[in-house]
This record gives C-alpha cells, structure tokens and sequence, in this order.
C-alpha cells in the first residue's frame, strides 16, 4: 500500500485547508505535517527545499513535491481519477474546462478582494494589528462586483462549472467559510439568493465539514 502523502502546513491557513478538502473528497490517504510559522520553520532551509517561496501548503507525495493549493488539488484528481469523487476535476475535456475557467475566476477574481478582507476582518483582530477600513471598504466593493457575476451564473446551474460540485466550488470554501462565520460581512454572500443556496450547500459537505473540524480541534495560540 502506497504511504500517505504529506501536506505541511496548519489546517486554519486557507491554502492548507483546500487541500484538505480535496484529498478528503478524493479519498485519499495523508498526513498532515504541522510547521511553526510563528518560530519560522516555513523560513528553514530543510522546508525550502519543497517550498521555494516559504509558504504553505507545501506538499509530498513519495520523491515528488509539489507547492500552490490549486496545483497540488488537480495533481490529486489526476493522479486518482476513480477515487472518492470521480468528477471533481471533471469527466471530459469540456467539463474541465469548464471548471478550470472558474477556477480561474476564483485565483483572479475572488481570491484578491476576499483575501484581504479575510485578513483585514478575521485576521488582524486576532493579531492585535489595526484594521485598515479603506482596504476593506474598497475590496467589498471589489467582491460585491464578483459574487454579482456569480449570483447570475449561480441562477443557471446549480454550480459553478455546471451541475456538480468541483475543484471550481471547492476552491472558494476556505476564504468564503472565514467571511461568513468569523467576521460580521457575511451577508455579502447571504443576501444574494443564489450564492447563499450555493454556500449553504457546499459547506454542508463532509469533506468540507472534517476541515472545519480539524481548523477548531486546534489549541488556541
């Protein structure tokens, strides 16, 4: 039996945990390596050798490594297409492209606004740093522009990339679950029908519910 691969990195990073989410919906076995940002192991040269930049996730899978959440998640799908959910990354080529132009909406789009305001609203609170309200206010407008676009499409299928959970719905759940349970914007997904319908019933799914878990089974730091 082939060994676990490995994930480095702390499940509450929103990297780390897409990740988990999709080894979770592919059945796949791992481990999770925990690195010590605050003592700056993600700095030290044995951890830079799988991850050039000195972030996470930082990923093994026997002599291969990998780096970047999105990357790292179709690499799984490929490498077990009839595990666990068959579909995530797709069944043909026009399903997968499909879904890898909402992933790319995702990475370009969403990504930036929602990041800073997951660390301006979430994060900076817990860290004692003062927030920022101009950067806040300007990235809600930036996200409010993007979930407007997805409101609409989100009224044409049930999904994103069509009428099954992907890699594409996957990927917004770590940022989207900070914003709608540890900050007071929530609403900006929950106020639009079909975004709200979409968020309720991906975050309802187990693999995603065992991330969730796994973020609150930690200690306080």
């Amino acid at each position: 039996m082939a060994a676990p691969v490995k994930v480095y990195g702390p499940p509450l990073s929103t990297a780390v945990s897409r990740v988990l989410a999709c080894l979770l919906e592919k059945d796949v076995s791992f481990q999770l390596v925990p690195v010590n940002m605050a003592k700056g192991e993600h700095k030290k040269p044995e951890y830079l050798k799988i991850q050039p930049f000195g972030q996470v996730p930082a990923f093994e899978d026997e002599s291969i490594t990998l780096f970047e959440s999105r990357a790292i998640s179709k690499y799984i799908c490929n490498k077990y297409p009839n595990q666990g959910n068959k579909g995530l990354f797709g069944m043909n080529p026009l399903e997968k492209a499909s879904i890898d132009q909402w992933l790319e909406a995702e990475g370009q789009s969403f990504n930036p606004p929602s990041s800073v305001l997951v660390f301006q609203l979430a994060f900076a609170p817990r860290m004692k740093l003062k927030q920022d309200e101009n950067q806040i206010k300007q990235n809600e407008a930036k996200l409010a522009k993007v979930l407007d676009v997805y409101e609409k499409r989100l009224g044409e299928s049930r999904f994103l990339a069509g009428d099954e959970f992907t890699l594409a719905d996957l990927s917004h759940l770590p940022n989207t679950q900070y914003l709608v349970n540890g900050t007071d914007r929530g609403e900006i997904f929950t106020s639009r029908e079909n975004v709200g319908r979409w968020w309720g019933e991906i975050s309802s799914r187990e693999s995603w519910k065992k991330v969730v878990e796994m973020q609150n089974s930690l200690p306080p730091s």
